[in-house]
């Protein structure tokens, strides 16, 4: 007669093989994921149920914050109440000024039948927290589809650029610094007009302004800012400063190497433009229009 152990006492498969299983799946959700975003829904359920949760964690630090700003800022009133005071009174003058130029300039618009090419919508946000991948520069913000954010608008301070959303979600945007390695900004020299493209670093702790000539006039101190020849960013933003030039004899190009004029790792509070260029179309898009409406005729 044979007598099996009971059922309390039977084993499954073994743990060695249990760990190649999920191990296997767990390898096959992230392939399929990287290639065709299986999880990305998901993801922003996750993300869209969390918010909460994440909104009340981080109340206690706001409220410390909060508490020790009160505390600096009402000394500082005090000392910067008495400088603006005597500003305000420069900027008057200035005012005046402006106004009569604005004034001039409409005018002149008007007599030469020219419309306004530019619009910018500005919108202020928060940051809550820095992007849990440590390779990458970038942090969260407290703006999302809901408040009409859109992927590609710049991100900017008082000081100027600050990187560009990248990644929108319903409650809470994505932005990418303008120090990380993949975002590239188009930029020129205040002092010469000469145009080029400002990238990050891997540190993330300066900018390369690449494609510039070994001849060309850019020196320690040069200011950039943004061209406004992408339709992206608009025209003017402060960008970066230059504070080493490198010319090579044997090669084409020169190594400038700049610093950000906005704190880009320590801003709190951020602006969002919407910025529409209202381009005219590319004359290689109209040619090949014409082209093929040529043909169909």
């Amino acid at each position: 007669m044979k007598y099996s152990s009971p059922p309390l006492f039977k084993k499954g498969s073994s743990a060695l093989v249990r760990f190649f299983v999920f191990v296997s799946l767990a390898l096959i959700l992230l392939i399929t994921d990287a290639h065709f975003q299986t999880l990305e829904i998901m993801r922003e359920v996750i993300r869209t149920a969390l918010y909460p949760l994440q909104h009340a964690a981080l109340v206690p630090r706001d409220l410390i914050v909060k508490g020790v700003d009160l505390l600096v800022t009402t000394h500082l009133l005090r000392s910067e109440n008495q400088a603006l005071h005597d500003k305000n009174l420069k900027l008057s003058i200035n005012a005046s000024k402006v106004a009569q130029l604005l004034s001039e300039n409409e005018h002149l618009r008007r007599l030469l039948q020219l419309q306004k090419n530019s619009t910018i919508q500005i919108m202020a946000t928060e940051i809550l927290y820095e992007a849990r991948d440590p390779f990458t520069q970038k942090i969260i913000i407290a703006s999302g589809r809901q408040q009409n954010v859109q992927a590609g608008s710049p991100v900017v301070n008082e000081q100027g650029v600050i990187g560009q959303v990248t990644r929108v979600f319903p409650l809470q945007s994505e932005v990418t610094l303008l120090t990380d390695k993949d975002l590239a900004v188009p930029v020129q020299v205040v002092r010469t007009g000469i145009r080029s493209v400002i990238y990050g670093t891997p540190k993330g702790d300066v900018l390369d302004l690449r494609f510039v000539l070994t001849s060309a006039d850019v020196q320690i101190g040069d200011k950039l800012v943004t061209n406004g020849l992408d339709g992206i960013y608009p025209p003017g933003l402060p960008v970066a400063q230059v504070i080493r030039v490198d010319h090579q004899e044997d090669t084409t190009f020169a190594r400038v190497i700049c610093e950000p004029l906005a704190p880009v790792r320590s801003a709190r509070y951020l602006l969002i433009l919407h910025y529409d260029a209202r381009m005219p179309p590319h004359p290689t898009d109209i040619n090949t229009s014409e082209i093929a409406v040529t043909t169909q005729e």
